[in-house]
């Protein structure tokens, strides 16, 4: 039925792009063989109206109108069509520098919701003849994540200007109550999603962490209009004021805590032989509490009061979650190892999305003639199996009456010709999603620290706009952050080290073993791994191949020492967590909030449990960090097996309570 449906609407796409006189329903129900299997003459004009309206929601501009304006209001002289030049996409050229930039913007959602529309978007510049970038490699590698709740429907809902519903749970007071809110945009900075909006019940602009939501957005009835000024970016670069700035003063065992000890502008004082004090400053107080508690009983808030409340429900809650007996579940079998030459991506097998991968075919196939059957299934992220079916789908699509208006395509040898596309050779105008991945791409690229020159970013940045017209304001509801003031030091080196082949001299907290560590590496690459940014180096000290986070890194420089390493001779980069190297395995349980940590650490296996959590088994290669992690996330992710480790961070947590007898009145 998909594959039918699919020929149907191409076939209108083509008759309605042919004539500007257009076409009267008649006439196309005549045309479109597949519209005579209606069974009821009703029937087939729902089937129309239902097809017009897809055309339309997938942004193909259908035109309805009457040659005589007496008979306005009469179906029978209405006719439709699809104007070419609202259709196609506005010729543009870009420079090698300017395709460069658009190629690494695309390649930034590559892992998120918004990769298959930027890779569409790419595909389409080909089609106007605009080349790939193939210049050198980035030395800074970024990758936009939307791993978080509800991410999809609320970027629908901002799209659409449609107001949603959805539980929230305060920050400061953990209370959770519903929220109705006019949704004018989403944005990413320190690590979490955002949602600004217009709050209908306080009647003010309100911010909204998407991992702080407990429940899926609904959509309310009603439109709304988003403030003319509202800038998604502006309301990024406010966050630090909205959230303020606050300095926390923690007693610190000697010899211990120095991920406080070494943050920047910290102070260390003496308290006693066995104590020191550091005060040092925080903006978000839920992470500086996680942070906190995961050091256990080698580290304890003394101000400010509210940080010192927010580190004990942390402890009670991971206590509690440790003391209960773990939920039922059953996992999986493990799966099977990947073959090689998977791909690893889902092929979408919606009529729409068919339809919209068709249009997109028809002009790459032309501009790249013979291309090989394997390598333009690469390009489309499905398998060759199924892109030989849109092959033979393009090949019977087109109208009945009219043997010269099919597209003539040819598949031989594994290798695709198309020489007459009809009306759909020139690629179909940007989509609002793949305007807004490209856009925010080259935003992200230019605001990363080192970059020599951004003017092709920015001009590439223009140039779009200037095509999407109207479209390119959506863009304003969209924005990434992804580095902070006090890592753009730390970067610029980085690229200048790598670029010019040197070796950096480093001072690094290792926090599985608390210690500060003092090393000279060679920079290979820095990239963003969900919320943390990373160095891939050959380091001299362990003498391999290693990750270090960049937020680890007390101090860096660079040396005149040359890099002595070929990185084709190296093995691989590592993963960030390399379960090839972790003989342990752990099963977390996990409620709603902490599901990212199954992603993080790349589960083996995973099952929903009896009361509705996950449970995730992660492989690692030491279990020390473990009892820190469920500290810090006050009961939302607990032990379920090995039963020592469950009693391990049980004890753990326990003795950190010990030091807040005071606090919790005991």
């Amino acid at each position: 039925m998909s594959a039918k449906r699919t020929e149907r609407l191409l076939t209108l796409v083509m008759l309605l792009l042919s004539s500007r006189r257009g076409w009267t329903k008649e006439e196309l129900f005549r045309e479109i063989e597949l519209y005579a299997e209606a069974p009821t003459p009703a029937a087939r004009e729902k089937l129309f109206d239902r097809d017009k309206a897809t055309l339309r929601e997938q942004g193909i501009p259908v035109e309805s109108f009457s040659e005589d304006p007496l008979f306005e209001q009469d179906n029978t002289s209405i006719r439709y069509r699809i104007n070419a030049e609202d259709y196609r996409l506005p010729g543009m050229s870009f420079t090698a520098a300017e395709s460069a930039a658009l190629t690494v913007a695309a390649g930034m959602w590559a892992e998120a919701a918004l990769g298959s529309s930027a890779a569409r978007a790419l595909r389409k510049l080909e089609g106007l003849g605009v080349g790939a970038g193939t210049g050198p490699t980035s030395p800074i590698d970024v990758r936009i994540h939307t791993n978080e709740p509800f991410w999809d429907a609320l970027w629908e809902a901002t799209a659409k200007r449609r107001t949603v519903r959805f539980g929230y749970r305060a920050a400061s007071t953990g209370d959770e109550r519903q929220r109705t809110v006019q949704p004018w945009g989403l944005g990413t900075r320190f690590g979490h999603w955002y949602l600004v909006g217009y709050d209908v019940d306080r009647r003010a602009e309100r911010w909204f962490r998407l991992s702080r939501m407990t429940s899926a957005p609904l959509t309310v009835e009603g439109t709304y209009s988003v403030p003319a000024d509202f800038l998604m970016s502006a309301s990024l670069a406010s966050l630090p004021a909205v959230h303020g700035s606050s300095r926390a003063t923690v007693e610190v065992r000697k010899g211990t805590c120095q991920l406080l000890r070494t943050r920047p502008g910290a102070v260390v004082g003496v308290r006693s032989d066995e104590w020191d004090v550091v005060d040092y400053g925080f903006t978000d107080e839920a992470t500086a509490a996680a942070e906190i508690a995961s050091l256990g009983a080698n580290a304890v808030v003394i101000s400010p009061p509210s940080l010192a409340f927010e580190v004990v429900r942390r402890l009670e809650g991971a206590v509690a979650g440790l003391e209960a007996a773990p939920p039922s579940f059953t996992l999986p079998e493990k799966p099977e190892p990947q073959t090689a030459g998977a791909t690893g991506r889902r092929e979408s097998s919606s009529a729409e999305n068919r339809l919209l991968r068709l249009l997109d075919l028809v002009p790459y196939l032309l501009n790249h003639p013979g291309v090989e059957v394997a390598a333009a299934a690469r390009d489309f992220g499905i398998s060759p199996a199924q892109l030989i079916k849109d092959v033979e789908l393009l090949f019977v699509s087109g109208p009945r009456f009219y043997p010269d208006g099919l597209i003539d395509i040819q598949l031989e040898e594994g290798r695709i010709q198309l020489s007459d596309p009809q009306a759909l050779g020139e690629p179909i105008r940007f989509g609002l999603d793949e305007v807004c991945a490209l856009l925010v791409g080259l935003d992200t690229l230019a605001n990363l620290p080192g970059l020599p020159d951004d003017s092709a970013v920015r001009s590439a940045r223009e140039k779009l706009r200037a095509a999407a017209g109207s479209t390119s304001r959506l863009n304003d509801s969209l924005a990434a952050v992804l580095t902070e003031d006090e890592l753009t030091p730390v970067l610029s080196t980085l690229r200048t080290a790598i670029e010019q082949r040197r070796q950096v001299h480093l001072r690094y907290v290792v926090p599985a073993r608390d210690e500060m560590t003092e090393r000279f590496v060679e920079p290979l690459r820095a990239f963003l791994h969900e919320d943390a940014w990373y160095l891939d180096a050959w380091c001299h000290r362990a003498g391999g191949r290693r990750n270090f986070r960049l937020d680890r890194i007390r101090a860096i420089e660079l040396t005149d020492a040359p890099a002595v390493m070929d990185e084709s001779s190296l093995n691989p980069a590592p993963d960030v967590f390399d379960r090839s190297v972790a003989s342990e395995s752990v099963i977390l349980v996990l409620a709603s909030s902490a599901r990212w940590i199954a992603q993080s650490y790349t589960a083996e296996r995973s099952a929903v449990t009896d009361d509705g959590r996950l449970a995730a088994e992660i492989k690692v290669t030491t279990t020390s960090w473990i009892p820190g992690l469920i500290a810090g996330q006050g009961g939302e992710c607990t032990v379920a097996a090995p039963s020592l480790l469950r009693e391990k961070a049980l004890t753990f947590a326990r003795a950190a309570l010990e030091n807040y007898a005071p606090v919790r009145g005991t």
